[in-house]
């Protein structure tokens, strides 16, 4: 773990890999220190915001350094169902590429207990993480100039949803109907570090 400070307000965790940040995360959530206002998680890094006129940086780093990881699953509450048709563009060649049936490749992927390990890429944009996803799926050669809002994709061992029509490279394999990012909800993504999510297949 190493600590570094990011301005006047923040200070940025850097750890080994992913399982350490959502260990960190689920930790600093269920139990947020004094003066912490918010928790940003990326693939290698947790940004921890505090407020100063609260709690000094020292205070914050003890904090940091006295969490002890909890495994993520069981830190949040909240669940997301995610209706979803498997009949995206890729989600044939993506079985190919893996070794099973299109069928087997849609029981993997709605039989994994997801959840989010961070956002990025685009607001709303849930990078999901699985334990029982063993899978490693190779993004596209080529990367679509358009892909089409609701698309529910694959990429490395990361599942997503497109929460609005952007470029990407991600391996298509279904769509869902639901909204992943409104600005008149509150909060406005549906898909926020934390949350599990359970994708359900329908017609």
């Amino acid at each position: 773990m190493r600590l570094l400070p990011c301005g006047d307000t923040g200070l940025l965790v850097e750890l080994d890999d992913l399982d350490q940040v959502t260990g960190l995360h689920a930790a600093l959530r269920a139990a947020l220190p004094e003066g912490v206002v918010d928790l940003v998680p990326a693939a290698r890094t947790v940004l921890v915001r505090f407020d100063p006129g609260l709690v000094d940086r020292a205070a914050v780093e003890h904090a940091v350094r006295q969490a002890r990881p909890v495994e993520a699953a069981r830190a949040h509450s909240e669940v997301v169902e995610i209706p979803v048709h498997y009949d995206g563009d890729d989600v044939a060649e993506v079985a190919s590429l893996l070794g099973v049936t299109p069928r087997e490749l849609v029981a993997a992927h709605t039989r994994a207990p997801w959840s989010v390990a961070f956002g990025g890429f685009a607001p709303g944009f849930g990078y999901l993480t699985a334990t029982t996803w063993a899978h490693d799926v190779p993004r596209r050669s080529e990367s679509r100039t358009a892909v089409p809002e609701g698309a529910v994709a694959l990429a490395g061992t990361f599942s997503g949803v497109y929460p609005r029509s952007s470029p990407g490279g991600w391996q298509l394999i279904g769509r869902t109907d639901l909204t992943l990012w409104d600005t008149l909800r509150e909060p406005p993504a549906l898909l926020r570090p934390g949350v599990r999510v359970r994708f359900v297949e329908v017609a």
